[in-house]
């Protein structure tokens, strides 16, 4: 399982592009896992024969740990026959039955394949032979590998209880497993649609639910005039998109605020780990994007300060439309320092966002609407048209109490409401 980025330590298998007995390509796709809700393709690290699959699709594999095993000393034959492959034992398996010779693997008397086609690995194979396990015997346990398969796992768990519990012959019935399956959800009427979850899904609910467990959640919320915003984004954005072939939108002004006011407020900026603080010297803001399954990720911009307004731009439009068609990268996603939500793109006002662990705090922004406001100019208040829109900010009480979570919060809708009009591009 190759490494994908510094923090990823595992990741999920997904689907297995290439079969046992297939010949493989160096560099040829072989199979596509899944870490954080990115997925990725696997390519193979050497032309040759693909003789063992140790992990199923789903499988969850920590990074650095053996997927495969792929024979490059056999004969070179595309869609080769299982029977014409060369028995190998596989390398780097710490166990007690990889210490042979190649002579003594070639004398395996287990041959490679059953009667009813299922296929047994070089190990497997060596292992059956040396503790005279019989091919009738060997067809019965049951597998866990791609297929139902028999692992080595699975081959090394029967011997540990073959005393005991010794397969029953082929003719025997199948033995019942020592738990019930759970009890199956359904509907008896019919009137009820049943909606597996899919893998995005199941892991954005572990997340939420965890982050809710993790941390008291506290919001606070500001009303913020953006008429300066909307109006000068109004006056640029044909010529902005002329000037630099990119779409200017609400999303890159408010990260740069954010970014503004954490620079003020960088214990804002902080994780915690026990009774630990980490403060984080860099800002990495991610913004949650929705995608086109109604689920969501959060590609994050590194750096975000050091950034101007359009060097913003071109992050936001660039890891939006990778994260649209599934292009995004595991380290595009990672290390985040802080979140900002737009629940004003489903029309909503406001929200109470959910922390994205291990952070300490996001902030959601609301739809922009026009309201009547007072206006304080030099000849007094007056009733006016203003664009304004909410701002809700959610934060760890563990760390961020309600002063500096309020004025953090404060500081950057005071950003917003001072954005100069005549600004240029």
């Amino acid at each position: 399982m190759p490494k994908m980025g510094e923090s990823i330590i595992e990741a999920t298998i997904l689907k297995w592009v290439k079969n046992i007995g297939d010949y493989v390509k160096e560099d040829e796709t072989i199979l596509e896992i899944a870490t954080d809700k990115v997925d990725s393709e696997v390519p193979s690290p050497s032309s040759g024969i693909l003789t063992d699959i140790l992990f199923r699709e789903n499988d969850v594999v920590s990074v650095g740990k053996t997927i495969a095993y792929i024979s490059t000393n056999g004969e070179i034959v595309n869609s080769a026959p299982m029977e014409t492959l060369k028995p190998m034992v596989a390398a780097k398996v710490e166990n007690e039955f990889t210490n042979l010779s190649e002579e003594e693997t070639l004398e395996i008397k287990v041959p490679v394949t059953d009667e009813k086609g299922r296929f047994y690995s070089p190990l497997v194979r060596t292992i059956a032979s040396q503790e005279g396990i019989s091919l009738t015997e060997l067809a019965q346990i049951e597998g866990s590998g791609a297929q139902g398969r028999v692992t080595k796992k699975d081959i090394v768990a029967y011997l540990e209880h073959r005393q005991d519990s010794p397969v029953a012959p082929v003719t025997a019935p199948p033995v019942q497993p020592i738990s019930a399956p759970s009890k199956p959800t359904y509907s008896t009427d019919g009137n009820v649609e049943i909606i597996e979850m899919d893998r995005m899904r199941r892991l954005i609910a572990d997340h939420m639910v965890m982050s809710k467990q993790t941390s008291p959640h506290v919001t606070s919320f500001v009303e913020v005039d953006v008429t300066n915003i909307v109006q000068w984004r109004e006056r640029v954005k044909d010529s902005f998109q002329k000037q630099h072939q990119e779409k200017i939108t609400f999303t890159p002004i408010f990260i740069e605020a954010v970014a503004k006011a954490i620079l003020d407020f960088p214990m804002v900026n902080v994780a915690v780990e026990g009774s630990t603080i980490l403060k984080k010297k860099y800002i990495n803001i991610g913004m949650a994007t929705a995608l086109p399954s109604g689920n969501l990720i959060v590609p994050v911009i590194k750096n975000a300060d050091r950034l101007n307004l359009l060097g913003l731009t071109k992050e936001v439009n660039d890891l939006a439309n990778k994260a649209r068609n599934n292009k995004l990268k595991p380290e595009e996603i990672q290390d985040g320092t802080f979140t900002l939500t737009n629940v004003g793109t489903f029309g909503n006002v406001m929200g109470t966002p959910i922390i994205n662990q291990p952070q300490v705090a996001i902030l959601a922004v609301g739809a922009i609407r026009k309201k009547p406001a007072v206006v304080e100019t030099a000849y007094g208040d007056m009733i006016a048209i203003r664009q304004l829109m909410f701002m809700s900010l959610s934060y760890d009480h563990r760390v961020v109490d309600g002063f500096l979570g309020g004025s953090f919060l404060r500081r950057i809708g005071d950003y917003l409401e001072q954005f100069d009009i005549n600004r240029t591009i």
